[in-house]
């Protein structure tokens, strides 16, 4: 088993910098200083807010549980509570790696390859299906809120652009995710067409034959995983049931951090809100989507569906959601992948 260590680099710490930058840029332009947050900020109910705490730790649980399930009819036994770490591992590496709509999916395969060899394809299988079943449960809510906004009379012509864009685009990516799934020799095309690539950049010096064929195997492992799920409709809904109720902690978590500042806002407008951020950030297009523009995004939108309330107030919900959907999953994410790889060293000595 090849070892893959992630750290954290200049670049992750620079890309995160200049995220924050323009986000205290975009405040300063809209003329909202950082004291006004922290005022409005202090006022907060403090039982709800830490009620949305606990709400982010049950989305990461259900959100494992998802996941396991689909592990566990491949025959790949893991744990709840090592799914529930490798779950948030993965967050931590989401964090730190742009392109994090892929990243931590790959080190969940590493996590559960490194504990049972030769499982990649099967693990691989069980994220494929995943994301499918999470970029449905996204299209759905963004269909369904949208709607509600539009009978409402809430959404401007922007706004609607930007959701059937996404949409759109979401829906493309789930169809050739599929038709990747169903091709077999597609995938195999891209194998073999990735490692020409690297024999020719090699010029021969590097021994790739026998990681070719482990890839083959896994390719192979992969797709006939996916025929599996195919014939189980059962499985496929108990995820899907599953990740149902992640998103709708998710949900939770930002409707906690208005109610807490006194502010009870429409359902609706929390779901479009998320399922744009989310939308943007499935689709794997090499971008950091993590820190900066998510906030800026995000006050943006408040500012728009609701405008009844000022851009202080939006901007410093936006600030509340964010501590806790990045930076509270960042040092807990953080801890549990030190403590994984301490162990593991242990464990190797």
């Amino acid at each position: 088993m090849v070892s893959v260590k992630f750290k954290v680099t200049w670049k992750t710490i620079i890309l995160l910098a200049l995220g924050l930058t323009a986000f205290f840029i975009y405040l300063y332009l809209f003329n909202v200083d950082i004291p006004t947050i922290i005022e409005t900020a202090k006022s907060i109910d403090l039982s709800l807010y830490f009620l949305a705490v606990a709400f982010v730790v049950f989305e990461a649980f259900f959100f494992s549980l998802s996941w396991r399930t689909l592990l566990s009819f491949l025959s790949v036994k893991l744990s709840v509570w090592k799914a529930f770490l490798y779950v948030w591992y993965s967050v931590f590496i989401d964090i730190i790696i742009p392109a994090e709509s892929i990243s931590g999916e790959v080190s969940r395969v590493y996590l559960v390859a490194r504990e049972q060899n030769g499982t990649s394809g099967k693990v691989v299988a069980s994220l494929v299906a995943h994301r499918l079943i999470g970029m449905v449960v996204y299209i759905a809510s963004m269909l369904v809120s949208a709607s509600i906004l539009i009978i409402r009379g809430q959404v401007i012509g922007t706004v609607l652009n930007l959701m059937v864009l996404l949409t759109v685009l979401t829906s493309i990516f789930l169809i050739l995710l599929l038709l990747l799934c169903v091709k077999e020799h597609w995938t195999l095309k891209i194998v073999n067409a990735i490692f020409r690539l690297e024999e020719y950049l090699g010029r021969g010096r590097w021994k790739i034959t026998r990681f070719k064929d482990d890839a083959v195997k896994a390719a192979k492992m992969f797709h006939d995983s996916m025929k599996e799920f195919w014939h189980a409709p059962k499985t496929i809904l108990t995820s899907f049931g599953y990740y149902v109720v992640t998103w709708l902690f998710t949900l939770g978590t930002a409707y906690l951090v208005f109610l807490s500042m006194g502010f009870q806002v429409h359902w609706s407008v929390i779901v479009v809100t998320n399922s744009i951020i989310v939308a943007i950030k499935s689709i794997p297009l090499g971008v950091p989507f993590e820190v900066g523009l998510p906030e800026i995004t995000m006050t943006t939108l408040y500012m728009i569906l609701l405008p009844g309330i000022s851009m202080q107030v939006c901007a410093t919900a936006t600030v509340l959601t964010r501590i806790l959907t990045v930076w509270l999953r960042f040092f807990i994410g953080f801890a549990v992948q030190q403590w994984l790889e301490i162990k593991t060293l242990k464990q190797q000595t």
